[in-house]
């Protein structure tokens, strides 16, 4: 079985891409002794996703693949978008980041939103993208405590549940990141 990194310190993630991945080992960067935090400075998630597979990538001399999500508002302009995971600071806070957006969708009768996801792979020194997104709304309040993130306040298009009321299989079957990762492992299978 071949090793391939998985570029995040989200344990949530690897948790949700490692039922997807088969035929790989995924290696994280906890297996790298990596605990850095790569800055994310690009104003695009495919931006962002570049940035962390490349600095991985570079350093360790390692096929390997990050994600970068965001979740987009459109009453909110599209916020909290590429800054979805330190909207309500500088410190990624969950808790936070769901009261912003609920504090700013108040009297809004507009609560349509999609997550976005791209994942970059650099393997054998080739880079190539895979996106995945999910149409929903934005709920009023809290609903469930799966998942992780925007989960527990997005309902995708379709259902009346929230990510955060669905088992992980579930919401494998729909999410945003396993579109994207679905497409990743395609790609991978023809390697």
């Amino acid at each position: 079985m071949r090793d391939i990194c998985f570029v995040t310190g989200n344990q949530n993630k690897i948790i949700e891409v490692e039922k997807l991945i088969k035929n790989f080992k995924i290696i994280s960067n906890k297996d790298l002794n990596f605990y850095d935090e790569i800055p994310e400075t690009e104003n695009t998630i495919k931006g962002n996703a570049f940035i962390k597979s490349s600095f991985i990538y570079n350093k360790f001399n390692i096929n390997c693949f990050s994600d970068d999500s965001g979740l987009f508002i459109n009453a909110l302009g599209g916020e909290p978008g590429v800054r979805s995971a330190r909207y309500a600071s500088e410190i990624s806070d969950t808790e936070k980041n769901i009261n912003l957006v609920l504090k700013n969708l108040r009297g809004e009768e507009d609560r349509s939103a999609a997550f976005q996801t791209c994942i970059c792979l650099i393997i054998n020194g080739k880079t190539s993208y895979f996106e995945g997104s999910v149409k929903g709304i934005i709920t009023s309040k809290r609903l469930g405590s799966r998942g992780f993130g925007y989960d527990p306040i997005f309902i995708p298009e379709g259902f009346e549940r929230s990510f955060a009321q669905m088992s992980l299989e579930e919401k494998n079957k729909i999410s945003h990141r396993s579109i994207a990762t679905k497409k990743l492992v395609n790609f991978l299978n023809q390697k």
